[in-house]
């Protein structure tokens, strides 16, 4: 029988705008990968640049190299031309002192915000909530290629899921934030990351997500994700074995020889290397960018009393110290941060000093 065709005045269209994207103001088309690389391609001194200081990075997780993986830049990147100048001074002071420290410029595009706030160079490049974001992509990326050429490594925070495939390949360290530990997208990105990852402990101070992180990124996984030709696909990760855990602090600090011990023992009870990164900014700090100095001072005589399983440290520094408001139709002061508080590249300079002769000094100790 034929199906039943309901009179005309029954009939009714089917308006899925009425319960789908309801929210969404405008969807803008978003720039490819592969178009992005087309346009700034990686030099092959650029790869291989990447490629050693993986590698090296990798050899001091594993115990290989006995140097001190030290992440320093401010704590958010906001203009290129400051940027490069920092890179050129931090450059200039630490050649030197590479037989002690793996210097990794912190380049950090994506803010992770507790409420809201300036997300970052990628999202809104001109700080004024134009919100540019292919625009941003390139310009990360231009930034990128400038410090690599340089020849300074970089790291940065993997915040968007996407964003990876526009700038990875320039990137010799990541790091998963507090916020993001536990995320399980997050964990299975790193476990596709080319380069090592270090994990934050929860905005509680908590080790045990970064343990987890770090076990759930070992793995394989697969996922849904977007390629470089801008095409949904299922990926499928062999898993990441150059991953860390980094001691941020919590509702206290946890820079302390106790705090650790006590995190070495937790990695050890999952089976996972007993090895940490500290952060001397953040909660360690208690959020008082000076106390950046004290507290590399107190993970320094740890070092240098003989403790090899510090195996990095993370500092927010920039050309000037303080910090400083985007104010709109306000210039912003020159190398100062416009996110958190960072010290100045003068407070920089003795600090990297004094952990080089810590590092000497746990050679001698062995």
């Amino acid at each position: 029988m034929p199906q039943h065709i309901p009179p005309v005045s029954g009939l009714s269209t089917h308006d899925t705008t009425r319960i789908d994207d309801i929210r969404i103001r405008a969807v803008r088309p978003l720039i490819t990968p592969a178009l992005l690389q087309e346009w700034l391609p990686a030099s092959d001194v650029a790869s291989h640049l990447v490629e050693r200081s993986r590698a090296d990075i990798s050899r001091v997780l594993h115990g290989h190299d006995d140097r001190l993986i030290v992440v320093v830049g401010p704590c958010s990147i906001h203009d290129h031309d400051e940027a490069m100048e920092y890179a050129s001074q931090l450059q200039a002071s630490t050649d030197d002192l590479g037989g002690e420290l793996l210097v990794v410029m912190r380049v950090y595009f994506e803010k992770p915000r507790t409420t809201v706030g300036w997300k970052g160079y990628i999202n809104d490049p001109h700080m004024n909530g134009s919100f540019a974001i292919n625009e941003g992509l390139e310009l990360a990326r231009k930034l990128l290629l400038d410090l690599v050429a340089l020849g300074m490594p970089v790291g940065t925070e993997f915040l968007d899921l996407l964003s990876p495939q526009f700038i990875s390949d320039l990137v010799s360290w990541g790091a998963i934030g507090a916020r993001t530990t536990e995320s399980q997208s997050h964990r299975q990105l790193a476990s596709g990351l080319s380069c090592p990852v270090g994990f934050k402990n929860g905005t509680d101070g908590g080790i045990q997500v970064a343990a987890d992180a770090i076990l759930a990124a070992r793995a394989e996984h697969s996922f849904m994700g977007m390629t470089k030709m801008g095409q949904a696909a299922i990926f499928e990760t062999r898993g990441n074995d150059d991953c860390h855990a980094i001691l941020r602090g919590g509702k206290q600090p946890n820079y302390s020889a106790a705090d650790v011990q006590g995190a070495c023992e937790l990695l050890k009870a999952a089976g996972l290397r007993e090895q940490v990164m500290i952060d001397v900014s953040h909660a360690n700090s208690a959020k008082q960018y000076q106390r950046q100095v004290e507290v590399a001072g107190d993970v320094a005589r740890q070092i240098g009393g003989g403790d090899r399983r510090i195996v990095g440290i993370m500092i927010e520094s920039h050309l000037h110290e303080g910090r400083q408001n985007i104010v709109a139709g306000q210039p912003l002061q020159r190398g100062v941060s416009v996110t958190d508080a960072c010290i100045g590249m003068e407070q920089t300079v003795p600090v990297l000093r004094r952990l080089a002769q810590s590092v000497r000094a746990r050679r001698t100790a062995a």
